[in-house]
């Protein structure tokens, strides 16, 4: 599995309570510039539209070596899910904080595929929790590995 990008702010700022493998329905030079590592997560999300899912603002770099039938790098991409994980993530996405976010597009085998969480926005008070969290582990590992010398 090779991890083309990641949405590492996603995880700063939304709790991830689900996550769902779906495929990408892509142009073939979108597969080309994907395979060279260049796209970016950032500011994009998924909606559910007419029971069909959607990746928006996720931006895929024009492909380096492509001409005149280059794609354009903001066009929205349906995603390709089973009609129960459809329902599902609708259900999800209906309830009062919850959204929809793409957290990692990669390869597997010579299929792109996303992985999109159902997420809950946290508020400032949690995020600084998260991260005293975070360095208090690294502390510990610190002192544990002192103490191993």
């Amino acid at each position: 599995m090779k991890v083309v990008c990641q949405n590492r702010k996603a995880y700063h700022d939304y709790s991830i309570e689900e996550t769902i493998e779906a495929g990408i329905q892509l142009l073939g030079t979108e597969v080309k510039s994907l395979r060279e590592g260049r796209a970016n997560l950032k500011d994009s999300y998924v909606i559910i539209k007419n029971s069909e899912v959607f990746l928006l603002n996720c931006h895929i770099s024009p492909y380096s070596h492509g001409n005149i039938m280059n794609h354009d790098p903001l066009r929205t991409k349906k995603l390709l899910l089973h009609r129960n994980e459809i329902e599902r993530l609708r259900d999800k996405s209906q309830q009062k904080g919850y959204t929809l976010i793409p957290l990692k597009i990669y390869f597997k085998g010579s299929h792109a595929k996303i992985e999109v969480g159902s997420a809950k926005g946290k508020r400032h008070y949690e995020k600084r929790e998260t991260i005293k969290e975070r360095e208090a582990k690294k502390a510990i590992e610190r002192v544990m590995k002192s103490r191993e010398k």
